[in-house]
C-alpha cells in the first residue's frame, strides 16, 4: 500500500511537470525542483545514459537494470506527464484559437516575472555577467525577429523541435514549450496532441529521445562548470525572445479570433490582456512563495 501511494505521488508530481511544460514560460524543471524530485530525475536520466546500466541489461539482470535507472520512478513520472499533456492540449488549442491576446498576455506575464526572479537569485554580479545577459537578450531578439512567422512542418523540423525542447524542459527556469513558440510550432504540436496525430507525435517523441541522448550530459556538464554564465545567457535569451510572445504580435490571429467570437475584427482586448498578464504574474509569485517556504 505504501508503494502504491508513493508511486501515485510521483505521478501527481509528473502531472504538475507536464502541466508546466504545456505552458510557455513555466518550466517542468522548476516544478521538479519545487516538489523535491529534481535530483532523482537528473540521476535517473544520467543512469539511463550510463554504459554500466545497459551492461546489466545485456547480462540479463533486468531487475538490477530497472533499479539502476530508477525505473519505477521514471515510469510513474512519465505516466503523470503524459496524462497531463494530453488532458491540457485541447484546452490550450481552444484558448489560442478563441482568445489569443489574453492567452499570450498570460504567458508574457509568466515569462517576464520568472526571468526577474531568476536574475534576483544570481549572486555576486560582475561586469562580465551583464555582458553575458546582454548577449542572451540580443541573441533572443535577433533570432525571433529574423525567424519566419511560419516555419516548415516537415518531419525533420518537428524532430529538431522535440530534440531542443526536451533539453530545456528539464532545466529549472527554462521553458521547453517556449522553445516551441520560438520555432513557431507550439500550436502545431498542441493540435497534434489533441487530435492524436500519431505520425507527428512519433517523430516529435523520437526527437525528444535523440535530444536527451545527445545533449543531456553536455547540458549537465555546462550547468555544473559554467552555471552562472549559462543561466545568464538563457535568461537573457528568454527576455529577448519576448517579442515573439507580445500579445498583439500576430495581428491575423487576434483578428480571426474576434471574427470567430462575433466581435469587431480590430478589437484589442487591452483590459483582458492586462488582467491575464497579472494572473500570470500572480502564479509565478505563488510558486516563488511556495519555494521559499520549502527552503525555510
Amino acid at each position: 500500500m505504501a508503494n502504491i501511494v508513493k508511486n501515485l505521488v510521483v505521478a501527481l508530481k509528473g502531472y504538475a511537470m507536464g502541466a508546466a511544460n504545456v505552458i510557455p514560460g513555466v518550466s517542468g524543471g522548476t516544478i521538479a525542483l519545487l516538489t523535491g524530485i529534481f535530483n532523482e530525475l537528473i540521476e535517473a536520466l544520467n543512469a539511463v545514459l550510463s554504459v554500466s546500466s545497459w551492461k546489466l541489461l545485456l547480462k540479463g539482470d533486468f531487475k538490477g537494470f530497472w533499479k539502476a535507472i530508477h525505473g519505477t520512478f521514471l515510469l510513474w513520472l512519465a505516466i503523470g506527464v503524459i496524462i497531463s499533456v494530453f488532458s491540457l492540449a485541447k484546452l490550450m488549442g481552444y484558448v489560442l484559437a478563441h482568445h489569443p491576446v489574453q492567452t499570450w498576455a498570460f504567458f508574457f506575464g509568466l515569462i517576464i516575472v520568472s526571468a526577474v526572479f531568476m536574475l534576483a537569485d544570481i549572486k555576486g554580479w560582475k561586469g562580465s555577467d551583464i555582458l553575458w545577459l546582454v548577449l542572451g537578450i540580443v541573441l533572443g531578439a535577433i533570432i525571433c525577429l529574423l525567424s519566419p512567422t511560419e516555419t516548415t512542418s516537415d518531419l525533420w523540423f518537428i524532430a529538431l523541435c522535440g530534440a531542443i525542447a526536451i533539453c530545456t524542459m528539464i532545466l529549472p527556469g527554462i521553458s521547453g514549450s517556449f522553445i516551441l513558440v520560438l520555432f513557431g510550432k507550439y500550436e502545431y504540436i498542441m493540435n497534434a496532441v489533441s487530435e492524436l496525430n500519431i505520425p507527428v507525435l512519433i517523430v516529435f517523441a523520437l526527437g525528444c529521445v535523440l535530444g536527451i541522448l545527445a545533449f543531456s550530459k553536455f547540458l549537465h556538464w555546462l550547468i555544473g562548470k559554467y552555471e552562472k554564465q549559462t543561466l545568464l545567457v538563457l535568461i537573457g535569451f528568454t527576455l529577448g525572445a519576448l517579442v515573439k510572445v507580445w500579445p498583439w504580435a500576430d495581428k491575423a490571429a487576434y483578428e480571426a479570433a474576434n471574427v470567430l467570437n462575433g466581435q469587431p475584427a480590430d478589437a484589442l482586448h487591452v483590459g483582458g490582456a492586462i488582467l491575464w498578464a497579472l494572473i500570470g504574474v500572480g502564479m509565478v509569485l505563488a510558486l516563488e512563495l511556495l519555494t521559499r517556504k520549502k527552503d525555510s
